[in-house]
């Protein structure tokens, strides 16, 4: 009964070791969507080439768009010069 006890302890330990070791996969958000019936908007995100969204809609009457969120994100602050 103890070696019982003793071999759930550890293999809770060890499991729990493996569960905080993993983390999730970083999102990114890349410039092209494939869009159309059934996948909604944005759509399917994963594109990094037009070419390659392209290839993925070609028989299946989806279509290609810019990626909103990538388009429209952070913008850069322009530097203003003044003249005094």
């Amino acid at each position: 009964m103890r070696n019982a006890l003793v071999a759930i302890l550890a293999l809770s330990a060890a499991t729990a070791a493996s569960v905080a070791a993993t983390s999730p996969a970083a999102a990114y958000d890349y410039p092209y969507c494939l869009q159309g019936r059934g996948i909604g908007i944005p759509g399917d995100c994963s594109y990094a080439s037009y070419g390659q969204c392209m290839a993925s809609a070609s028989g299946r009457s989806l279509y290609c768009n810019v990626n909103p969120r990538f388009a429209y994100g952070q913008q850069r602050r322009m530097r203003i010069y003044r003249d005094y």
